[in-house]
């Protein structure tokens, strides 16, 4: 009897971890070459008829990004294609996990890693121009956390994108000497306006105090939103990628990517 009830529960639970895993109809798993081999992401296409202009999602340092179908749902909702593409040892794509290179190496070789992690997104970007559903001279790139650190990568670089949004960038790892003063370089480099924004209670707001200020010297924006739920990782995470955060943030994104695509 015993036996009979824990294998049921086994059952179960297996069953309940295979729907968490199963990625929503409308995400396409795609695949794109990168420098360490192939990578893999989730693109979600608006209905309509493209070419759309689109939007690249950086996903933050946990193993498993999944697929964001919130932050999906709401920019095909405004006629945005919505690209995930997962960087190595992440998600679906193979490699080593940036978290225990940055545990091995030290504080000393985060920088590094953030920018070996930047080849990554160069390749994803490449490989979203060349889709026949992307308008390639009206895409935006976006992220949080070191999600937001690689959408400030990418815009010292350009790489032809009209807007970059970054959400907390750094907020967890503020006070690294030398990630700070990169992250400020990259702002001042960038090729496209910048918007930096998070919620109040989210760990850090140094990079929007700081970066921030470099963003509008130079024709961006910067922004700190009344605290987002209870803790700091709803402020943090909650705040950048749930439907209740993009009811905060969403038409000031919006209003900022329309007069960039201008």
């Amino acid at each position: 009897m015993k036996t009979c009830l824990a294998l049921a529960l086994l059952l179960i639970a297996a069953s309940t971890i295979s729907a968490q895993d199963a990625a929503p109809p409308s995400a396409r798993l795609v695949s794109f070459p990168a420098s360490g081999g192939t990578l893999y992401g989730f693109l979600y296409v608006p209905e309509g008829k493209g070419p759309f202009p689109a939007v690249l999602w950086n996903h933050g340092s946990e193993k498993r990004p999944g697929w964001q179908p919130q932050l999906a749902s709401f920019y095909n909702s405004h006629g945005f294609v919505f690209f995930l593409p997962h960087r190595r040892g992440q998600g679906r794509s193979p490699g080593v996990y940036i978290m225990d290179e940055i545990h091995h190496g030290g504080s000393t070789a985060a920088v590094q890693v953030q920018q070996d992690a930047n080849e990554d997104v160069v390749a994803a970007m490449n490989w979203l121009k060349t889709q026949p559903e992307v308008d390639a001279n009206r895409i935006v790139v976006s992220g949080c956390s070191f999600g937001g650190i690689q959408t400030l990568l990418t815009a010292e670089k350009g790489l032809g994108a009209r807007a970059f949004i970054a959400f907390a960038p750094a907020a967890q790892s503020w006070s690294n000497g030398a990630l700070d003063e990169r992250l400020e370089d990259a702002v001042k480099q960038a090729k496209a306006p910048v918007f930096i924004l998070q919620a109040k209670n989210d760990y850090s707001t140094q990079p929007t105090e700081v970066l921030g200020k470099i963003a509008k010297a130079h024709g961006g924006e910067a922004r700190i939103y009344p605290a987002f739920g209870n803790t700091p990782q709803e402020g943090h995470w909650g705040f950048a990628t749930t439907r209740a955060g993009i009811l905060v943030w969403g038409e000031d994104v919006l209003q900022f990517i329309e007069v960039a695509l201008r």
